[in-house]
């Protein structure tokens, strides 16, 4: 085993690809925004230094458009006997192990650009207000799986106490 991160027998299921599109929207619109507002003060203050912020903007949009798929991809969830484990990230990765005895209720949420992409969010709530346990970018069909196994196994476990 090279890091904690890397946990033998543990196979990992990834989100949908359909996250890279929701998170690529909202970053290429925050972008668009700015790029909006930069054109809008390169006209009114002529300036040969906005070709320099035009290639900036246009750099920022690349990363952000690239950034995206290399998250969504560092994200995953895999269910163990007693707990469920979540991973995510790239350069600051973080392991959230949730042991099925110690949640107190699932959420599963969608907001509009979600539905439209038909995605969904899965979140565990545990007595620890820190347990940050979010499962993004499934599709519906999982997410209501998951919601329901894991409220099973939660129960099953919490009566055993």
């Amino acid at each position: 085993m090279d890091s904690p991160f890397d946990l033998p027998d543990v196979r990992w299921t990834p989100v949908s690809g359909r996250l890279v599109t929701a998170r690529r929207i909202v970053s290429g619109v925050g972008v668009l925004v700015l790029g909006v507002l930069g054109a809008g003060a390169a006209v009114l203050l002529p300036s040969a230094w906005w070709l320099l912020g035009a290639a900036a903007w246009v750099a920022l949009l690349a990363w952000q458009l690239w950034l995206a798929g290399r998250q969504v991809r560092a994200i995953g969830y895999a269910e163990r006997e007693d707990d469920l484990l979540v991973r995510r990230g790239i350069l600051f990765r973080s392991l959230s192990v949730v042991p099925y005895g110690r949640m107190q209720y699932v959420d599963v949420s969608a907001g509009p650009l979600e539905r439209w992409l038909g995605i969904a969010t899965v979140q565990l709530h545990t007595a620890s207000a820190s347990t940050d346990a979010t499962i993004p970018g499934l599709v519906p069909e999982e997410a209501s799986r998951l919601r329901d196994r894991l409220s099973r196994r939660g129960e099953s476990r919490l009566a055993g106490l």
